[in-house]
């Protein structure tokens, strides 16, 4: 951008949500180490930082603080930083890395727990499961919540449930199981034609072999979701890690006899539900009402 003939550089003010979460150690010493491989790069070959600045649109206070390791550097800074520094695709190799930084802690710890899972069973009760969702979906969800998410807070969040999408293409595949109930797909979240690729999203989903999608009447009069989400993953040594909004205080669990009652449950309501085939039918002709 320029003013008056002057390019304007960027700022801190141009780049909210960038700042380095200090609770996550991982994430600091990513940033910390990206940092310090841009400092050491500008100061071989001779590179002023103001200059440096100036050469890859940032400000001279920017620079310095993302090679201080106090801001996540943007995949295109390392880009323009490996170019103009002749770091041969060094800088530019970091962006992999640094894009995780940009994920909350909970969601990459997720993220890798559902990488390693050999089944996975989820129970939602008032939005579809996260790794159901559109990318427009998302958007309208996290858009309707209050306070109001920044632009740039809001990309970080679709970004990372996007990146766990990848579970559908892993090999060998995960048995994946899902339970929603009948309002979560009544709702035309988004609005109309959000909601229809939504629903067709969720019908090619369901094609999969590995992938069971049913859904939970609402005239069911009791069932054992009445408490909330519960979510299971199971591991390749036997091992599981479960939550629930209703049990343990919603805090994830790893104890055999705590994930046997969220099994239970989950069990009970998969039981309770429509089958996958009556549920097909059902997100069909919801398909075809919407």
């Amino acid at each position: 951008m320029s003013v008056d003939g002057e390019v304007r550089l960027r700022t801190e003010a141009d780049e909210p949500g960038w700042e380095v979460d200090p609770d996550d150690e991982w994430g600091v010493a990513v940033v910390a180490t990206v940092g310090r491989q841009v400092k050491l790069r500008r100061e071989t070959v001779g590179m002023r930082a103001g200059d440096f600045g100036k050469a890859v649109g940032y400000g001279e206070d920017l620079v310095y603080k993302i090679e201080s390791g106090k801001r996540i550097p943007r995949p295109e800074f390392l880009d323009r930083a490996d170019e103009v520094l002749g770091a041969g695709g060094l800088l530019s190799a970091m962006k992999e890395d640094v894009a995780k930084v940009r994920y909350p802690k909970k969601v990459r710890d997720l993220a890798d727990m559902e990488a390693k899972a050999v089944e996975i069973g989820v129970y939602e009760n008032s939005n579809v499961a996260g790794l159901l969702q559109t990318e427009e979906h998302m958007r309208a969800l996290f858009g309707a919540w209050l306070p109001a998410y920044a632009d740039e807070e809001t990309e970080r969040m679709v970004g990372a449930r996007m990146a766990r999408r990848s579970i559908f293409e892993r090999s060998p595949a995960p048995t994946l199981s899902f339970v929603q109930e009948e309002v979560t797909l009544r709702r035309p979240v988004g609005g109309r034609m959000v909601w229809r690729r939504q629903l067709e999203r969720l019908l090619g989903l369901g094609e999969l072999r590995n992938v069971s999608i049913q859904v939970m009447p609402t005239d069911v009069e009791e069932h054992f979701g009445t408490g909330g989400v519960i979510e299971v993953l199971k591991f390749p040594d036997a091992t599981a890690v479960g939550r629930s909004e209703g049990a343990f205080n919603g805090r994830p669990v790893t104890d055999p006899k705590q994930i046997r009652i969220l099994d239970l449950r989950y069990s009970m309501i998969r039981a309770q539900a429509r089958t996958p085939r009556e549920s097909r039918a059902f997100i069909e002709q919801t398909l075809g009402e919407a």
